[in-house]
Order: structure tokens, then sequence, then C-alpha cells
């Protein structure tokens, strides 16, 4: 996993968003899903602000990752608003259309969207809503199970099985689902493995990885 990661711009218009270069992989998900955690868990840094109050997330926060501080970024890692929580939904379905959109749509080093659910709840609508939107825009996309250390054994396949039904995910091999906990760091080597086999910059083509879940 690389050593090394630096908080680089916050955007909040296209026209902020960093010069392209390497890779870039988009964290999206819920309000309160625990993505700030996950992102301190993969940096090995408190770099992303975890706050007690969900929504507070409202530019594209843009963190470089390199395998060693004296080297260029790997990937960037971008952090994107939270979506679905009733108090500041209305705020943040009205920035979405302003430099959300265009940065999936039309974003040319965007390389991976990691979408973040609970796994210990039922599948979302808005969840199923993102994970359509990437499809007819034709990103790729992981699924990543946050606290995952509140599972059980078979708490576990139970939660896989549900979010792969009520999500209506494809097979594991095209539609990937890992679970993971920012608190044990227990998958997180997965999730970095995962990264890294499908992160190529959007021109090449790499084979996918074995389904991990």
């Amino acid at each position: 996993m690389p050593a090394s990661s630096r908080f680089l711009l916050s955007a909040l218009a296209p026209g902020h968003f960093p010069v392209p270069g390497p890779p870039e992989i988009a964290f999206l998900g819920r309000s309160n899903v625990g993505k700030s955690s996950l992102l301190n868990a993969l940096l090995g840094s408190r770099q992303a602000h975890v706050s007690s109050t969900p929504g507070r997330t409202r530019a594209i926060n843009f963190f470089a990752v390199s395998d060693h501080a004296d080297q260029p970024a790997r990937v960037l890692f971008a952090d994107l608003p939270g979506y679905g929580y009733a108090k500041i939904s209305k705020s943040i379905s009205a920035e979405w259309p302003s430099f959300i959109d265009p940065y999936l749509r039309d974003r040319p080093t965007l390389a991976l969207c990691l979408c973040l659910v609970d796994a210990n709840i039922p599948a979302q609508s808005s969840d199923a809503q993102i994970l359509a939107i990437l499809r007819d825009v034709g990103r790729q996309f992981l699924l990543v199970g946050t606290k995952a250390d509140r599972l059980s054994g078979n708490g576990r396949a139970k939660a896989v099985s549900a979010l792969r039904q009520g999500l209506h995910l494809g097979e594991p091999q095209a539609e990937p689902l890992l679970l993971c906990s920012a608190k044990t760091g227990a998958g997180l080597k997965e999730v970095w493995s995962s990264i890294f086999s499908l992160a190529a910059p959007p021109s090449a083509t790499v084979p996918r990885p074995a389904p991990l879940s």
C-alpha cells in the first residue's frame, strides 16, 4: 500500500479540478456511511475530516497518493459530498448538477468509483440510483460495504447476498463487492488490491481481478 499522501485541493466547480494526471479514484456514499473514516484508514492519516454531523463535505476534496513522499502521485483520491441525508439533501442535490455530475460524466482521468454502502442495513434506493448513473455513463465501480466489524461470521455472507440482490448487482467478476472496516482494518488490503487492479488509466485495458466477495 502507498506510504505517502497529501491533501491537494477542494473543488466547487469543474474549473477547480486538478490538471488531469494520474488515475483518479472517486469515493461516493450516503452521508454517515463512514466515507471519511475509510479514506483516513486507507491513507494512514487523518486528512479527511470526520464530522459528527453528516453531510459536512460540500466540495470534492482531492488527495495525492504516492509510494514515497519524494515521488509523483500514483493515484488521486476524490472525496465527493455525501448524499441522502434529509437535513441537507436539498442543498446537496442543488450542487450536484453544477460540478459533481460533470466530474462523474466527463472527467477523463476518473478510473474507478468506490461506492460505499453500510453493510449493516438494507440496500437503499439512493445507492441504487448512484449505481444506475455510473452504469449509464460507463464508469467502472467497486462496491464497498463499510462497518463490517459489526457483522458476525454468518452475518457477513448474509449482508453480501442482501446487498448484491438489493442493488441488482451483476456477476461478482463484473461488479465486485467487498466488506471492510475502518475501525479494525479488516478488508483494507483487499480494497487497495482492487484499486490498483481496476484503476488503470481510462484508455488502458486491464484484466478484472477474481471476485473477492
